[in-house]
C-alpha cells in the first residue's frame, strides 16, 4: 500500500461527554405491535462445506430485513416462495399485512448451493436485487412505499457467477448516460491456501450503464475484483461511483487481468532493480553485521574498509566513498573485520564495545545520496525486537529525511512500540480508487472495534459506529473532501463498553436522527439505549451532592415469540424486528 495517504479519525471534543454516568433502566412500556407472515422467510441455513467464520458472519448473520432509507419506514423481506414483500408504516395502529411487489422469476429451490437473496436500494427509484442463485437483477420501481406508483420492472437481468450477495450499490449521472454500480460479495474455495482456511473473499465491483446507441439498453461496462481473507465489516461505493471504502480485519486487493499482470510484472522487475538496497545491516547484543552490495566489475584489491571506533567508511577504486558515516555507539575497531562473498557482497563485522544493546549503526548519515535508491517506508517496515534486521535505506530514509518538511518526517525508530505499526492484518479502513484501483488513503484501526453501519442520508454514504474507549463514535465518510473524508457526527455515549457485555448480540443499529441505539439477542430480547434528556423533575447525585439535569435511559423489550431473530432495522421512531413467521414493530420515539 505505498503512497497511500495514512490518515486518522479526529473525533470532535464537543460531541463528547466525559461526565455521562451511565444509563438509567426505564420500566416505562414500549408500544410493541406485530404482524403474521402469509410465507415464511426464505431463510438459508448454512451447508457442510460452509464452516469458517467468514461464511457465519457473511451468511449465517445476514439480515434478512431491508431498510429503504429513501421513504421513511419502508422495509422489505423475501419470502420462501421468492416474494418480495413490502410493508410500509404510516400509523401504527392501522397496519396493513405486507404485501407482494415483486416475484423472482427463478425457482429458489432448484439451486443446491444457493444463498440468501438479497438486495439494495440505490436510489429513490431503482434497486438492485440477486437471488441468491448468481443472477443479478436492476430493477426501475417507481416511487416505492405507495401501491399506487409502485411498479417493480426488470430493465437488466444476467447470471454473474458463483452466487453472490449485493453489499451496496449507487445509481449516478456520467457522460450523460445513467449508470449503476454494484458490489457484490462471494466467498470462495482457494485451492492455494493449504495453511489458512481454504477459502477467499471477493468483492466484485460491476458498473452496468444505460448504452443509448444499443435502444437504451443497460449492459455491463466494467468490472472488477478485489480479493481478501476476511469479510469486510463495511463496504460501500462512493456516490459518484469512482472510488470505493472497505472496513476489513484483513487487506484486500485488486485482482488483474493477465494482460494487466504482464504489464504490473514489468514495472515491477524495473521497480525492484531500481529499489535493491545498496546495503543492509542486522545487529544482536554483541555485534553489528553490515553487508554491502558491490558492482559486477569491481575485485578485493578494490575495496578500502576503514574502521575506527565511532566511524565505518567503505570506498571503492579511491572514488566516493561508497558508505561513511558516525556511528551511534563506540565498537571495537581493532576487532572489526570484514570478507567478501562470491555473490559480489561485502560483510562487515563490528564487535561492540559494552554488553549493553544500543542502535549503534542509525547514526550513519553522510551518504553519498546520488547512488542510493531510498525505499519509501511503512511503519512496519521498521518494527523490530531485539534480534532484528532491518533495510537500512529504508532506516536512513525515515530518519535521516535530509527535508523533513517534505514527504517523510523524522522519528525515531528505537522509540517505536509494536502497537505503533500498521500490522497487515489489522482492522483498517481502506479507500480504493476506481481508476487506479489502488488504495489512496488508509486508516489503521487498532482497538477501534467496528460495530455497525447505518444510512443517515442515502445520497451519501452509509455511515458507520467505532467503538473509541467507551463510547461509540458515529463516523459520516465525505468522499468528496479530501481532506474531512471522515466525519464524526454523533456520540452514543458508553455504547462501545455496554455492547461488550452482551454476548448473545446479533445485530446492532441506530436511529438516523441519533436519538437512539439499539441491539438485539438472537432470541426475542431487545435493549434500546436512548441519548441523555432533559429531566421534567430535579433529581439530585446524591454522592456528590449536585443536581441532575438530564438522563440516559436503558429500555428493554421481550418479543412474544421463540423464532430467531432474522432481520432487524432502526428508523428514527420504531425498531422493525423480523423472524421466520412475525415481523415486529417496535414505537421508540413519537412522531413530531
Amino acid at each position: 500500500m505505498a503512497g497511500a495517504a495514512h490518515c486518522s479519525l479526529q473525533a470532535k471534543r464537543l460531541l463528547l461527554d466525559p461526565k455521562f454516568e451511565g444509563y438509567k433502566l426505564s420500566l416505562e412500556p414500549l408500544a410493541c405491535y406485530q404482524l403474521g407472515l402469509d410465507a415464511a422467510v426464505a431463510e438459508v441455513q448454512l451447508r457442510d462445506d460452509q464452516y469458517t467464520l467468514d461464511h457465519m458472519r457473511a451468511f449465517g448473520m445476514y439480515n434478512y430485513l431491508h431498510l429503504d432509507s429513501w421513504y421513511q419506514d419502508n422495509v422489505y423481506y423475501v419470502d420462501q416462495f421468492g416474494r418480495v414483500m413490502n410493508l410500509s408504516v404510516t400509523l401504527d395502529t392501522a397496519l396493513q399485512k405486507p404485501r407482494e411487489v415483486f416475484r423472482l422469476p427463478t425457482d429458489l429451490t432448484a439451486c443446491d448451493n444457493r444463498l440468501c437473496a438479497s438486495m439494495h436500494f440505490p436510489s429513490s427509484t431503482w434497486v438492485t436485487l440477486s437471488d441468491g442463485t448468481g443472477r443479478l437483477y436492476l430493477i426501475k420501481s417507481g416511487k416505492r412505499g405507495s401501491s399506487a406508483s409502485e411498479k417493480w420492472e426488470i430493465v437488466f437481468n444476467e447470471e454473474l457467477g458463483s452466487p453472490f450477495l449485493v453489499a451496496h450499490s449507487v445509481s449516478f449521472i456520467k457522460s450523460d448516460a445513467h449508470s449503476l454500480t454494484v458490489l457484490l460479495l462471494r466467498v470462495e474455495k482457494d485451492e492455494l491456501d493449504t495453511k489458512g482456511s481454504g477459502f477467499h473473499v471477493t468483492l466484485e465491483w460491476v458498473t452496468i450503464a444505460e448504452r443509448k446507441e444499443s435502444g437504451h439498453r443497460y449492459e455491463i461496462i466494467k468490472r472488477r475484483v478485489l480479493q481478501g481473507k476476511s469479510v469486510p465489516h463495511y463496504a460501500a461505493i462512493e456516490p459518484s461511483g469512482d472510488g470505493l471504502m472497505i472496513v476489513s480485519h484483513k487487506p484486500f486487493t485488486f485482482m488483474q487481468s493477465e494482460s494487466d499482470k504482464l504489464e504490473e510484472n514489468d514495472d515491477a522487475k524495473v521497480s525492484n532493480e531500481k529499489k535493491d538496497p545498496l546495503y543492509y545491516w542486522q545487529q544482536t547484543e554483541d555485534d553489528v553485521t553490515v553487508t554491502v552490495h558491490l558492482p559486477q566489475d569491481i575485485t578485493k584489491d578494490d575495496i578500502k574498509i576503514r574502521f575506527s571506533p565511532d566511524n565505518l567508511c567503505v570506498t571503492l577504486k579511491d572514488q566516493t566513498p561508497l558508505m561513511e558515516g558516525n556511528l551511534y555507539s563506540s565498537v571495537d575497531h581493532e576487532s572489526c573485520t570484514w570478507i567478501i562473498k562470491e555473490d559480489k557482497r561485502i560483510v562487515c563485522f563490528c564487535y561492540l564495545e559494552k554488553e549493553i544493546y544500543c542502535p549503534c549503526f542509525t547514526g550513519l548519515c553522510t551518504f553519498p545520496q546520488t547512488e542510493i535508491d531510498f525505499i519509501v517506508p511503512t511503519t512496519s517496515a521498521v518494527l523490530h525486537s531485539r534480534n532484528h534486521s532491518i533495510n537500512f535505506d529504508v532506516v536512513h530514509s525515515f530518519f535521516q529525511n535530509p527535508n523533513p518538511e517534505k514527504e517523510n518526517p523524522p522519528c525515531n525508530a528505537q522509540e517505536l512500540e509494536e502497537c505503533d505499526a500498521f500490522l497487515e492484518d489489522g482492522a483498517s479502513l481502506c479507500r480504493f480508487d476506481g481508476d487506479t484501483l489502488k488504495v489512496t488513503h488508509i486508516i489503521n484501526l487498532g482497538s477501534n472495534q467496528y460495530l455497525f453501519s447505518v444510512v443517515v442520508n442515502p445520497k451519501e454514504m452509509p455511515c458507520f459506529c467505532l467503538r473509541h474507549d467507551v463510547d461509540a463514535l458515529l463516523w459520516q465518510p465525505h468522499s468528496d473532501q479530501p481532506e474531512n473524508m471522515w466525519e464524526h457526527i454523533a456520540t452514543f455515549n458508553a455504547l462501545g463498553y455496554v455492547q461488550a457485555s452482551k454476548q448473545d448480540k446479533k445485530f446492532m443499529a441506530c436511529a438516523p436522527d441519533y436519538s437512539y441505539a439499539a441491539l438485539c439477542e438472537c432470541l426475542r430480547r431487545i435493549f434500546i439505549y436512548r441519548q441523555p434528556t432533559p429531566l421534567a423533575t430535579v433529581l439530585y447525585n446524591r454522592k456528590e451532592g449536585r443536581q441532575v439535569g438530564q438522563v440516559a435511559k436503558q429500555l428493554v423489550a421481550t418479543l412474544e415469540a421463540n423464532d430467531p431473530i432474522l432481520g432487524f432495522q432502526a428508523t428514527s421512531e420504531r425498531l422493525f424486528v423480523l423472524t421466520a413467521k412475525t415481523l415486529f414493530l417496535i414505537k421508540v420515539n413519537s412522531g413530531n
